[in-house]
């Protein structure tokens, strides 16, 4: 198989970086270069214009710079070509970082103790223990997996749900729409991770939260969204927190990015905000595994880690 060139079509991202990396290797079109031409047999991509992909006609494969690939699929023009995501111990190790932070910023009661060092209160509140807060993980996939076995290591009880069954030692794992009522019950901590799909638009509502334990030494339920913005209604996120439904929230992902400056979220007492930077994607660890993949494609082997168009990740 002929080595082929590659269209680089970043949306939002600085293209400079990505372009001089995957250039020494191989020729790299820029977007909006490049249409209908027979030379291009892969796409690079972050949010690409609609219809942009569908006018090449020798593509072999499209490959996202990011985890997610909701992006790729909101192309009304998407071609019928295998669609990789990237898995990366760097991607990984971000988000696990992400995850862990929150989640212990949230245990060791750090917004108590930012309000306390602001006032000039000299006070030790009680600390519960890690293995009697569980936190729950929506989502399984390479990125749950390991945040779930870092937080384990810590010594929390873990939860973990998903869309089918993943057994995983250590976690008490729960599946399907059956268990998502009693994932939630159980849950101290929710992480969410999980991809955009039709079927998970939303899916972080009001309805939801309400389920959370709050019988905890965290005085309330706690939610950390690292996934996508779209999971999560942020008007249902606000009512949450003004209930008491929640108790603090940490954001990386909204409903529009970048987050409003109208939004409430911003100056929310209770909310963390960052600005989707939990696992940023670093051209450096990344295209590195995109050339391998693409050498080794055009020897005969399969790619690795391809989406399942069905499911949507």
């Amino acid at each position: 198989m002929e080595k082929g060139k590659i269209l680089l079509a970043l949306t939002g991202i600085h293209p400079q970086r990505w372009h001089e990396l995957l250039s020494a290797e191989r020729e790299v079109v820029l977007e909006p270069n490049g249409a209908d031409d027979p030379s291009i047999t892969y796409a690079v991509v972050w949010k690409q214009k609609p219809n942009l992909l569908k006018s090449l006609p020798n593509l072999r494969a499209i490959f996202s710079i990011g985890a997610g690939v909701d992006h790729v699929f909101a192309d009304p023009g998407l071609p019928d070509v295998p669609i990789v995501k990237i898995v990366a111990d760097n991607l990984t190790q971000h988000m696990v970082e992400y995850v862990v932070w929150r989640v212990l910023d949230h245990h060791r009661q750090a917004s108590l103790y930012r309000a306390q060092q602001h006032k000039k209160i000299w006070h030790e509140p009680p600390q519960r223990v890690a293995g009697d807060v569980s936190v729950g993980i929506m989502g399984l996939g390479s990125l749950g997996r390991a945040a779930a076995s870092a937080l384990l290591s810590l010594g929390f009880a873990v939860n973990g749900w998903s869309r089918s069954e993943r057994p995983m030692t250590g976690v008490s794992t729960y599946a399907g729409e059956a268990g998502l009522i009693p994932f939630l019950n159980a849950t101290d901590i929710l992480v969410v991770l999980l991809p955009l799909t039709p079927q998970t638009q939303g899916i972080v509502n009001y309805g939801l939260l309400k389920e959370l334990r709050r019988r905890n030494g965290l005085g309330g339920a706690v939610l950390i969204n690292a996934g996508r913005g779209r999971l999560q209604k942020d008007a249902d996120i606000l009512r949450a927190l003004d209930d008491g439904t929640l108790k603090e929230a940490s954001l990386d992902v909204f409903e529009v990015e970048p987050l409003p400056k109208t939004s409430p979220l911003w100056s929310h007492p209770k909310v963390f905000v960052t600005p989707h930077a939990a696992a940023t994607s670093d051209p450096a660890h990344l295209v590195p595994i995109m050339l391998r993949q693409m050498a080794a494609f055009e020897r005969g082997e399969r790619l690795e880690n391809l989406v399942d168009r069905k499911a949507g990740y």
